[in-house]
């Protein structure tokens, strides 16, 4: 039953794909600018304008354009950069471990903050503890992520010099160098993420102990935090799956802003400068692998959240 229920999301995940990825390209085409004078200059003739638009495809219709890249696309080739002639899948490839490195960050961060502000808020209902961990949320949700970096970089890095303000270290490399170059960026893009995992748990949670069998457990001697810890919060944890998944993809869409703030060579940052040099083949092979891993992630929410609720129908 299980795997006829995988089998139904994961061919469900296949047109998502396929329409989500047309609307991409036919909008990344439709961004200002002329790849082709970009590459030529604007005191280039028209016979040589048409000549290399013939040859890079644009002449065609969308359809027919998108229809030759998801061929090579299928095949493995996600063409070439315009201006650095480099294969984009090296260049996305090359770039893609230091944007996940961030992401992985970022979402911990977020879960972990989210769950432990949600359980004091809890635990302290109606007390000046509950309304600062709401307040907490409620600037995690309404500060832009960019303001908090912004604001992050002024505090720890330029007066208290305790982080570097810009650059990336990998883990890999030297973990020490790697937490100080990826906390403050990390925290930037976790803030709302944290926000809506305090806001789904408290909610879940209240429900969760205002529940007959919390109740009994108070009758048997339980305490308030046994209550909360052993059966409440178990309970209460189902929807902030979702939201973890959710979470996952704002994190993965912060990352071309938050990247370029940081100076951190990942892939948001490749498709800002992409979008700068009217690098359209680049910037459709970054947008591809970003949607591709959120896709999948929301993927294995879906599976997640069905071994993890007995109640969903398979």
């Amino acid at each position: 039953m299980f795997f006829k229920y995988l089998l139904r999301r994961l061919v469900f995940v296949i047109p998502t794909l396929l329409i989500t990825t047309f609307v991409v390209f036919s909008f990344i085409l439709l961004i200002p600018g002329d790849p082709v004078l970009t590459l030529l200059g604007e005191n280039a003739t028209p016979e040589k304008i048409a000549q290399l638009r013939e040859q890079l495809g644009l002449d065609q219709p969308i359809i027919v354009q998108y229809g030759h890249w998801l061929l090579n696309v299928l095949q493995g080739d996600l063409g070439r950069s315009l201006f650095t002639g480099q294969s984009v899948f090296e260049a996305v490839t090359s770039r893609l471990g230091v944007t996940i490195q961030l992401v992985v960050v970022a979402t911990v961060i977020s879960v972990v903050s989210g769950i432990l502000l949600a359980i004091v808020s809890v635990y302290f209902r109606n007390s000046w503890i509950d309304y600062f961990a709401r307040f907490i949320s409620i600037l995690g949700a309404s500060l832009p992520n960019f303001w908090i970096g912004m604001l992050l970089v002024v505090v720890f890095s330029l007066h208290l010099g305790l982080v570097p303000a810009t650059g990336f270290t990998s883990i890999t490399e030297n973990p020490g160098s790697f937490f100080k170059s990826v906390i403050l960026p990390a925290l930037s893009m976790g803030a709302i993420g944290m926000a809506v995992v305090t806001r789904h748990l408290r909610s879940s949670l209240i429900e969760v102990m205002e529940a007959e069998f919390i109740r009994t457990a108070f009758s048997k001697g339980a305490t308030r935090r046994r209550a909360i810890f052993h059966h409440g919060l178990r309970n209460a944890m189902l929807p902030v799956v979702t939201t973890i998944g959710i979470g996952f993809g704002n994190a993965v869409g912060g990352t071309v802003v938050i990247e370029t703030i940081f100076a951190i060579p990942g892939t948001g940052q490749l498709a800002v400068n992409s979008i700068l040099q009217r690098d359209f083949t680049m910037l459709q092979g970054v947008v591809l692998v970003l949607i591709v891993m959120v896709i999948v992630i929301n993927f294995i929410t879906d599976i997640m959240y069905a071994l993890l609720d007995p109640r969903i129908e398979y």
